[in-house]
């Protein structure tokens, strides 16, 4: 007997290793199992293994169900409960970039002998995913299943408190799918149903499905008018969405073999966007005269060709559609020259959910968890993001977030009076947008660091009434910093604390060093001199010039008061500043004065006179001069009377709404700016916040690309710098903001969205989608009109409308490689604008209205 247990114990190992295998990139929380209980075990329906979740979250207590607990499985019978705190989080690492099925399952059972059913929100990360609500659902159990692709390592799943009742989780299972089945166009998919066509059947989920999907029988849902056929053959399933072979030996289809295979789809709510994903295999024997052949429709839209299933082998639609508040009815009609009637095998369904919220930078994230490991801090609300959603935000922090689509990025750290010990945490400098650092009324000990005063945007440091030794570095020592050091005994604050050298080594090196500086301060003296009367007589500045100093066009702040008269008239405001209109020498300026307080908004004004004062192209708006006296800095720009494009689309402030060939113009003209800076420019540039507010517009409408503040220049047309995601929200590259990484194909995916806005005259951004969603939804219908700006009164040529459509559309693929370059664009453009001027002149009377195409081209310059 103890040899068949000594053989038997081996095996079960063996037996349990490969299951571990075959379950990597799963993750199965048993939440609330005690910890006297074993974990991991095998569940032994699915043989899967479900460990503890005491590692995944801090908070929360173990509870048990007290209602029929033989009728679930056992990772559903614990359950954690949240009675503490606002949000609680689990925390899992995944992979970034993959997708990912996330299932979280709730059985309430009466565990606290309240039987009052919860109500509480669940939140993917600093977004809400949906409302758990048991009362209204009028059962006792429920789950939600997301379908997500995460844009960081690490996945944050919370229960957040909405009213008296308790917030509780049974089990959180999270499965790695393969990335190139279920595609979004944007945000995540949340299944509204995944069934097979079987009057009976038990739920299939692991191991005959790979990935744990859960398919449930059609059962008592089984119209009458169906019919249920059925194969003991095996089914071959392999394609990219790997249904189970258990699924599709069964299928449904009508029994009336004229009429249509009508089947309800659940409601997701009015006006969302559907996934569908239908899986067809023909699982009967077929006579040599037989064929089955059908269309498949959402609402009446056709989604497919004609489908014909493969004998004993899966066939797969996927499409997209929208109910637009409507009951949504897929239908399967059989063709003219189809014999038998449709089948369908399976069916999924998902909604469109919107994740709007970015999470917090990454970086930010682990270096405020580093700090939090450091001190071994335990605060109740450091759970989840840091900064987002704001009525979460952690104790102690404060972050900017003003651009949902931006990271935010923490700009104050406050852990006064924290009990915190030991050095000033080296993972504070991992904050590169700190502006404020309190740590007073602690017992940190050892030397204020250097790296401190290496944070460029720190105005404000508390170390008071610490421990802390030595002395203030230099660093620290910076103009506009406010250091508060009182409390700290040991600490030096003068020069005294300094080693000093002997004093007779000090002697000779002194004199030494003193007669050196003698003749050196004579020689750059006398350089100094030389350069500022060669400055004088060739009246331009160096090279090397600093900012500061480039003195050609450099305008004194009383200048820039009288050009402005005083700043009397008012053109235009941003975020940190003013635009006046001005003159100088009698001819109109735009006067852009920086505001005094804005610390990000001085690296734009700088970066911009840079850039401004070494590129030149007529489609680049032209710098007059600027300011640079103490605090007051101001940009001198050109004037352009006709504002910008964003205007004249919308009509706002009394401005003409262009007509297309005038569009089609600036259109070019952009790209012929935005050529210029990808190729022309050396090193090459990519302008980052290209959007119809920054085209300008002169007087005969000749469009200028404006705001170079956020511009940067590296090297080439097919490289790549990792550099902080910046823009304008709906304008942002979506692989840029999902990578991080900056590429000409940037601007081109921007400008794209500037040319659609063109096309429709629609918002960017809206509740219900962005343009090119929109877009996306209407060229199934293949009708221009229905697209084309209505304004626009069909005063267009239809080729060229087409042809603009395509370009913008391609411009904006989500992936950076299948886009266009400018000089692409700039090609397509002229072939629109040859179409528009065709039509133009074959209308008597407009022949003056042709566009010149032929007056820029010669400005675009090869690469250098």
């Amino acid at each position: 007997m103890k040899k068949k247990i000594g053989v038997l114990l081996p095996l079960i190992a063996i037996i349990h290793i490969i299951l571990a295998q075959g379950q990597q990139g799963f993750i199965s929380l048993d939440c609330g199992l005690p910890s006297t209980e074993a974990s991991p075990y095998e569940e032994s329906y699915t043989k899967l293994l479900f460990s503890s979740d005491q590692t995944f979250i801090r908070s929360g207590g173990n509870g048990r169900i007290a209602k029929n607990p033989e009728g679930f499985a056992k990772p559903y019978t614990t359950l954690r409960y949240f009675p503490e705190g606002k949000r609680n989080c689990y925390s899992l690492k995944v992979e970034k970039g993959r997708m990912y099925m996330i299932v979280a399952r709730f059985v309430y059972g009466n565990y606290d002998g309240f039987d009052l059913k919860p109500k509480f929100d669940l939140y993917l990360g600093p977004n809400l995913w949906t409302t758990i609500d048991l009362q209204r659902l009028g059962t006792d159990s429920t789950s939600e299943e997301i379908l997500h692709m995460p844009t960081s390592d690490s996945l944050q799943i919370c229960l957040v408190k909405t009213g008296e009742t308790t917030p509780f989780i049974s089990a959180l299972e999270i499965r790695a799918l393969g990335n190139d089945s279920y595609i979004t166009k944007s945000g995540s998919m949340r299944r509204l149903s995944r069934t097979y066509f079987s009057k009976s059947g038990s739920n299939i989920r692991y191991m005959k499905d790979v990935y744990d999907r859960e398919w449930v029988s059609y059962g008592e849902y089984f119209q009458k008018e169906w019919s249920n056929i059925s194969t003991a053959l095996e089914v071959n399933n392999s394609n990219k969405y790997l249904p189970p072979k258990d699924v599709l030996i069964n299928a449904a289809t009508v029994t009336d073999a004229s009429a249509p295979f009508t089947i309800v789809l659940p409601s997701g709510g009015s006006g969302e966007e559907y996934y569908l994903y239908a899986h067809f295999a023909e699982i009967q024997d077929l006579q040599a005269n037989d064929t089955r052949e059908f269309n498949i429709s959402l609402n009446g839209e056709v989604l497919s060709d004609p489908i014909i299933p493969k004998k004993l082998d899966i066939t797969t639609v996927s499409s997209v559609g929208t109910c637009q508040g409507r009951e949504c009815l897929l239908q399967l009609t059989r063709t003219s020259r189809s014999t038998l009637p449709p089948l369908i095998n399976a069916l999924e369904i998902f909604t469109s959910i919107r994740l709007p919220q970015s999470k917090t930078d990454e970086n930010d994230v682990a270096a405020i968890k580093n700090i939090e490991g450091n001190y071994s801090l335990s605060r109740t609300n450091w759970q989840g993001d840091p900064c987002v959603p704001r009525q979460f935000l952690w104790d102690g922090l404060n972050c900017s977030t003003t651009d949902m689509s931006i990271p935010p990025r923490i700009t104050s750290l406050n852990l006064s009076s924290s009990g915190i010990t030991g050095n000033i945490a080296a993972a504070v400098q991992n904050l590169p947008q700190l502006g404020k650092l309190d740590l007073s009324n602690n017992s940190l000990t050892g030397e204020v660091p250097e790296f401190l005063g290496n944070i460029n945007s720190l105005m404000f440091i508390n170390l008071s009434r610490n421990n802390l030794s030595g002395s203030i570095p230099q660093a620290l020592q910076r103009k506009g910093l406010e250091l508060l050091v009182e409390g700290n005994p040991m600490l030096c604050l003068s020069n005294a604390c300094r080693k000093r050298p002997k004093k007779n080594i000090l002697v000779p090196i002194v004199a030494s060093v003193a007669s050196v500086a003698v003749i050196f301060a004579v020689l750059v003296l006398f350089l100094v001199l030389r350069k500022k009367k060669s400055a004088t007589v060739q009246g331009t500045p160096t090279e090397n010039d600093t900012f500061a100093n480039k003195k050609s066009r450099r305008f004194t702040y009383s200048e820039v008061v009288e050009m402005t008269n005083n700043f009397q008239r008012v053109i235009g405001k941003g975020g940190s500043c003013m635009v006046y209109q001005g003159t100088v020498n009698g001819a109109e300026v735009a006067v852009k004065l920086l505001s005094q307080t804005s610390t990000q908004g001085y690296k734009q004004f700088k970066a911009e006179v840079d850039l401004l004062l070494r590129v030149h192209h007529t489609n680049l708006v032209s710098l007059v001069g600027y300011c640079y006296e103490g605090d007051h800095l101001a940009l001198i720009y050109e004037n352009l009377p006709n504002g910008d494009l964003k205007q004249h689309l919308s009509g706002k402030g009394g401005r003409s709404i262009i007509n297309w060939s005038i569009r089609l113009r600036i259109a070019l003209e952009t790209a012929l700016g935005l050529e210029y800076l990808h190729i022309g420019c050396t090193p090459p540039m990519v302008h980052r916040d290209v959007k119809t507010a920054n085209i300008l517009l002169d007087e005969n409408f000749k469009a200028k690309l404006a705001d170079f503040g956020i511009s940067r220049s590296f090297g080439g047309c097919e490289a790549q710098e990792f550099t902080e995601v910046a823009g304008t929200h709906g304008y942002i590259d979506p692989e840029y903001y999902r990578t991080n990484r900056l590429a000409e194909k940037s601007d081109v995916y921007s400008y794209g969205v500037v040319l659609l806005e063109m096309i429709t005259n629609k918002p960017v951004i809206s509740e219900e989608y962005h343009i090119a969603e929109w877009v996306g939804t209407k060229l199934n219908q293949c009708d221009i009109t229905e697209i084309m700006d209505p304004n626009l009164c069909g005063g267009y040529d239809y080729n060229s409308a087409w042809r603009a459509l395509e370009l913008a559309v391609a411009c904006t693929d989500t992936s950076s490689s299948k886009r266009p370059v400018m000089s692409q664009v700039i090609n397509e453009l002229k072939e629109c604008i040859a179409c528009e001027n065709s039509r133009m002149s074959n209308n008597q009377g407009l022949e003056s209205q042709e566009i010149n195409i032929s007056l820029d081209t010669s400005l675009v310059p090869g690469a250098r």
